[in-house]
């Protein structure tokens, strides 16, 4: 296969990756899919794709003025590579600014609201103007196309022959402001930039490099074009490019001198990863090459050549990405690194850009007569017809339905690896939760602090994450979300265990009295030792029907904690005893209260007193106003029911089905559903009659014939109405 035809191949996922990902990114928002957080709203897109790309772009504006306005005639085959090399790296500056704004469809918003105080609104006119300028550059070049011979076209390709001058030097200039203010827009940010990276001059700094950059990578360019097309390389113009070393000089000087005179130079020898990162990135985008370069042997060398401009462009860029976003100080605990999708968006729109320049030098007179590529038999890729047209859809169908399964991939990876911003960002459901995160008073904002993000929490499955995604995109989810409830293993992965939590909470007091809140989980008797000598075989009170307390009942991590109005949702106000302390009939050995401790149902179960309840008897407790004998509770059946047989009756009847009195079968609970089934011929003699269990009380309640603390009436309960034995209804024999 021709290079091209492999160089295409290869943009072309690229390019599919890309345009998935960007659907993924304006589909679900930039905190699902990126990185970007409060500390670093900057990130790969516009550090690579909008200041690097400007920078990569400058070899338009230099080649236009070394053949317009230096008229240096000899570079004049590179003019019109270099301006369609520009032209497609601002629409890929663009197209990454459009990715990166949170509301991409207001971009066009600074033609009509003037900010001239605004170095940003001086950038956007700026681009806006210059690539427009581009666009009538490289105009006459596609009027030159057999499809454009109509007399109207022939004029207006005269026209912009004639201006060509005059939009030369207004490119000139624009591009002179733009690529200096880029450099402007930074010395707002003195104490958040890096002193090796802050300068008052950037601005110069950005212009300076920024015109080495251009001639460096159109060398580089001519220099893969070559190889992809085939075509006789001109070593001879790329020499002449290499005086670009000056250029380096120049940059090399005007930096390191203001670090000099700022006092800031010896910090880059401080042996700090700065310091280390700051020695590469000039090393290889200035001193390296700049030396090189001063040699003429390596001018004269395609190998030297090469690597110097693979050198200049690869340290420039990491200039750009330094100053926007690696050199930049964050809030301590947070990080930075671009997602997959950052990365496939980035890639996506260089290699679109690729495509787009292959296809035009293909189609266009790009490239000088003696820059032609040699000739070569016409590529099914390039020319698709018949059975190879079908071949070529049916890759590219392929390279999408693979690259649509990749970005999924991407995106499960990032929901369950990213920051807490994306918590925030893509449904309005959790802003409420990521903003007690970012700043409350609650322990979400704690967990911040200390540079927890959602996710050491939420660690989801990849399974969890598509469905959450699903359930974002399609808006199924209940509003307010289900509180998750942590295990305490959870909990003890950050805060170690039960025992170091005892330690921390020692001197916790109530009202004057120490009580440890975690002591129980490991030794009861700390809460109480006297109360747990007084009956030391009592089940912990904590250690309720469903399961011992964990640890999100009383921490709440995303609204107040109740405090100790957790506690006393059992415990009365102020005292934190055993409750068989006072309450010494719960361990009754033959009573329903045993029964009950033995399956382990606490007091509170049952005795579900409000808090004004509690505080009520915590103040007769602690007076002893109270009666020694406590009136008995009447429990409504309804509580029971709770329990006992999941709240039915049918279940109850089966279990006494087989009751006997006195050899005689008698359901005792079959009435409350099927009144007939005590006595069936009772009922038939008279069907009217009342249920002789339905009295002037209402319908007999279980805790009538169940007793829980006391002995149970068993069928003297029942005798208190019914003769010995007879369980007819009271008509059959009292007829009157």
């Amino acid at each position: 296969m021709d290079r091209r035809a492999i160089a295409k191949e290869i943009l072309w996922v690229f390019a599919t990756v890309g345009l998935m990902a960007a659907i993924a990114r304006f589909t679900l928002g930039l905190g699902m899919t990126t990185a970007l957080t409060d500390s670093t709203p900057w990130g790969l897109w516009i550090g690579f794709d909008v200041l690097g790309g400007v920078a990569l772009a400058a070899g338009g504006f230099t080649m236009a003025a070394t053949v317009y306005i230096f008229h240096l005639e000899k570079y004049r085959p590179l003019a019109r590579p270099a301006i369609l090399t520009a032209l497609l790296g601002y629409g890929a500056v663009i197209a990454g600014l459009i990715c990166d704004l949170g509301l991409p469809w207001h971009i066009w918003k600074p033609l009509i609201n003037w900010q001239h105080h605004s170095v940003l609104f001086e950038v956007a006119w700026c681009v806006m103007l210059y690539t427009a300028v581009l666009a009538l550059e490289f105009s006459p070049t596609i009027l030159e196309h057999p499809r454009f011979q109509w007399p109207i076209f022939r004029w207006l390709a005269h026209w912009l022959k004639r201006l060509t001058l005059h939009l030369v030097i207004a490119g000139i200039v624009l591009s002179t402001l733009h690529q200096s203010s880029l450099g402007s827009l930074f010395l707002a940010m003195p104490f958040r930039l890096h002193p090796l990276w802050y300068s008052p001059l950037l601005p110069v700094l950005f212009f300076v490099s920024a015109v080495a950059l251009g001639l460096m990578m159109v060398t580089l360019e001519g220099f893969i074009s070559a190889y992809l097309y085939r075509h006789q390389l001109k070593l001879d113009l790329f020499s002449g490019l290499g005086h670009a070393a000056w250029v380096l000089w120049l940059y090399l000087a005007l930096r390191l001198g203001d670090l000099a005179l700022r006092g800031v130079l010896p910090t880059a020898l401080d042996g700090s990863w700065q310091s280390i990162f700051f020695l590469f990135e000039i090393g290889i985008s200035a001193l390296l090459p700049a030396t090189l370069l001063s040699l003429p042997s390596v001018r004269a060398s395609r190998a030297g050549m090469g690597t110097c401009a693979g050198l200049t462009v690869l340290g420039m860029v990491l200039n750009r990405l330094s100053v926007s976003v690696i050199a930049v100080y964050r809030t301590p605990g947070t990080t930075y690194f671009p997602t997959g999708l950052e990365l496939a968006v980035s890639a996506g729109i260089v290699s679109a850009a690729g495509l787009v320049f292959l296809f035009l030098t293909e189609n266009l007179k790009v490239f000088s007569t003696e820059m032609e590529p040699e000739p070569v038999r016409p590529l099914p890729y390039a020319r698709p017809v018949g059975d190879s047209f079908r071949k070529t859809v049916a890759r590219r169908l392929l390279v999408l339905i693979l690259s649509a399964a990749l970005v999924a991939v991407l995106l499960s990876a990032q929901v369950l690896t990213g920051q807490s911003l994306q918590c925030g960002t893509p449904c309005h459901v959790m802003e409420p939760y990521y903003g007690s995160w970012v700043s409350s008073d609650y322990l979400a904002q704690k967990h911040a602090k200390s540079g927890i993000p959602c996710q050491t929490c939420h660690d989801r499955s990849i399974k969890d994450s598509v469905r959450e995604v699903v359930s974002n995109i399609t808006h199924s989810y209940e509003v307010p979300l289900k509180e998750q409830e942590f295990p305490a293993e959870d909990c003890f992965r950050c805060h170690g265990d039960y025992a170091s939590l005892i330690e921390l909470t020692p001197g916790y007091t109530v009202n004057g009295k120490k009580v440890n809140p975690h002591a129980y989980k490991v030794e009861p008797q700390a809460l109480d030792p006297e109360a747990y000598k007084a009956d030391p075989e009592a089940p912990d009170p904590h250690d309720t029907e469903k399961g011992e307390l964990e640890c999100y009942q009383c921490h709440k991590v995303h609204k107040e904690s109740p405090g100790l109005a957790s506690c006393y949702e059992c415990h009365h106000d102020g005292i934190f005893l055993n409750c068989s302390v006072c309450h010494k009939e719960w361990n009754g050995a033959d009573l329903l209260g045993q029964a009950h401790a033995e399956a382990d149902v606490t007091c509170l179960d049952c005795h579900e007193p409000t808090i004004q309840q509690q505080v009520q008897e915590g103040v007769k407790v602690a007076t002893k106003d109270y009666e020694a004998a406590f009136a008995e509770r009447e429990f409504p059946k309804e509580s029971c029911l709770r329990c006992h047989e999941h709240g039915s009756y049918e279940q109850l009847i089966e279990l006494t089905k087989d009751y006997t009195v006195h050899g005689e079968k008698v359901n005792p609970h079959a009435y409350k559903v099927d009144p007939e089934a005590l006595d069936p011929q009772a009922y038939k003699a008279n069907p009217e009659a009342p249920d002789p269990h339905d009295t002037e009380k209402g319908e007999l309640e279980c805790y009538q014939c169940h007793k829980v603390h006391k002995e149970s009436p068993g069928l003297n309960y029942c005798y208190e109405c019914h003769h010995d034995a007879i369980f007819l209804n009271c008509n059959v024999c009292h007829k009157e």
